[in-house]
């Protein structure tokens, strides 16, 4: 980042690739570089080039700059987005206790424990809520403030939030730690749309899929923070657990810092604003040249062929039968993702291994070992998305999941007849994270944007992630019960939807991998015409 944004050199390109001066000129002076460039003059000119036919722009895709960016953008709204979802399982017991002890002080009763177990079950569900509530505002804060700016405007919710349950203790008021986990609930779900937008939009095409993966990558590291500082040894204390909650600022903090430097997508800025000289210095600063020129014909085509269609809404996308079926296909995926059982393994992880007959101590330290291994996992799935493709790993996933599944469901049933059970269920539970981060996990968040033009896009978003929390509060609320109800055979209700996931997936997902926006919506055009 040592240019200002209009300072690109003619062929300047910010990327670790070795890049080569060669003279090409014809008899006459002139240069054969004209007919890669129009702007080249009749002079001779010194043309940095490659051993390959990819264009210019493409190869410009990744620098410093669009890495800057996307940490911008993902760190500090995925961060939240993973951290809440993690933060208040380790201190339960220590926020049920002083539940308790506020109960008690207000009434000079103490509560029953079905009293206790409702409160904090519904300061857990109501991030969820607020999710739901703010997957649906995605689309309006997106065309109102752009993607940038509407994840700037976001980090108000986070500083609200972080005052609600930061001084709830002090307080002695366990009504503003709700509020404060609805707050941040809203924040997550706005952030679970307009992040993967943001990324989807800066992205070359042929980095779409990598960049997108970024999104569930934080959310994976941010659980294993809030594991790790749940501990008690760390911050998982009586005196602490408030300053645990609090430290959702923290990302907040970075973002505001950092995003401001930032462009708007610049397809935001074309296709929804139509600032087209804005738009392509946008472009020219996320991909380190100027020489931008064939995506931004390629975004113009878009921009003409839009002025042609009205404005899509809600209703349009289940009527119109070319856009009914990528938002069924979002829908879907977004469903699997929370239905697949992983919130059930994640959320419930150190129970799960306690079933298993794990001392309580040894069951926390398991459950780090699944954080540690998502983590992983989804670094890995960044690079194989555009190798293997979406729907290759989509299929592999649920494949592997559903037999983990199964296997699972044998070791919790026989656990107690025989030590090594035990351990094999740590290995199982182990083996279905990796699954699940390899395709599941990470593909749904980004596979909507790939599946709309800039038209549609907002809207089917904010279906997509509302769907998306509204599943993740049912598994929250109804896996405990079932569990009770059906013990260890719960999770045959996950293999079942999981063999239904993997049956639509390879039925009717299409493969986006390396096709334009324009390729993809023909292609769902061509399909609805059958």
């Amino acid at each position: 980042m040592d240019r200002d944004d209009d300072d690109f050199g003619e062929g300047y390109i910010a990327d670790s690739h070795p890049l080569r001066p060669t003279q090409l000129s014809v008899p006459g002076g002139m240069s054969r570089a004209a007919s890669i460039s129009s702007s080249v003059s009749d002079l001779d000119v010194p043309i940095y080039t490659r051993d390959t036919t990819i264009p210019l722009s493409a190869r410009a895709g990744f620098n410093g700059r669009l890495a800057f960016a996307i940490a911008a953008a993902a760190l500090g709204s995925s961060f939240q987005h993973g951290y809440n979802t993690g933060v208040v399982n380790a201190p339960q017991q220590l926020i049920e206790e002083w539940i308790t002890q506020v109960s008690e002080n207000r009434t000079g009763t103490p509560p029953t424990q079905t009293q206790v177990t409702l409160i904090w079950s519904i300061a857990v569900a109501i991030f969820c809520v607020g999710g739901m509530i703010g997957g649906s505002l995605i689309s309006v804060v997106s065309d109102r403030f752009g993607r940038k700016g509407g994840l700037l405007w976001n980090n108000i919710l986070v500083l609200f939030a972080v005052i609600f349950e930061g001084s709830a203790k002090a307080a002695g008021s366990y009504e503003m730690l709700i509020i404060g986990r609805f707050l941040i609930g809203i924040n997550s779900g706005l952030n679970a749309g307009l992040t993967p937008m943001y990324l989807a939009e800066i992205s070359p095409v042929h980095l779409r899929g990598a960049v997108g993966t970024v999104y569930q990558l934080v959310i994976t590291i941010s659980i294993l923070c809030s594991q790790i500082l749940g501990l008690g040894k760390v911050l998982g204390t009586p005196n602490q657990w408030p300053l645990l909650l609090s430290l959702t600022i923290v990302p907040g903090f970075f973002q505001l810092a950092t995003l401001p430097i930032c462009p708007e997508s610049p397809k935001y800025l074309l296709l929804s604003k139509g600032k087209d000289l804005q738009a392509q210095r946008a472009l020219s600063w996320l991909r380190g040249t100027i020489e931008v020129q064939d995506e931004m014909e390629e975004m113009r085509s878009e921009y003409e062929s839009m002025k042609m269609v009205p404005r899509v809404t809600l209703k349009e996308l289940f009527v119109n039968s070319a856009l009914r079926i990528p938002i069924i296909i979002s829908i879907v995926i977004m469903i699997a993702q929370q239905f697949s059982g992983i919130n059930a393994v994640m959320f419930f992880s150190t129970k799960i291994f306690t079933m298993a007959k794990l001392e309580e101590e040894a069951a926390q330290y398991a459950t780090l070992g699944t954080g540690a291994t998502n983590v992983v996992m989804t670094l890995v799935s960044l690079v194989l998305v555009e190798r293997a493709g979406r729907k290759t790993l989509l299929l592999s996933g649920f494949c592997g999941m559903f037999v983990s599944t199964i296997i699972l469901t044998i070791c919790l049933a026989f656990v107690g007849s025989a030590s090594w059970i035990a351990n094999l269920s740590i290995v199982v539970v182990l083996v279905f994270v990796v699954f699940f981060a390899i395709g599941p996990g990470s593909i749904p968040w980004f596979l909507v944007s790939e599946l709309f033009t800039q038209s549609a896009r907002p809207a089917a978003t904010s279906v997509a992630i509302a769907v998306n929390w509204t599943a993740n509060f049912i598994v929250s609320i109804g896996f405990l019960p079932l569990q009770e109800a059906m013990g260890s055979y719960v999770f045959l209700i996950f293999a079942c939807l999981q063999m239904v996931f993997i049956l639509f997936v390879y039925k009717k997902v299409p493969e986006t991998r390396n096709k334009t926006m324009e390729e993809i919506s023909s292609m769902f055009r061509q399909i609805s015409y059958q």
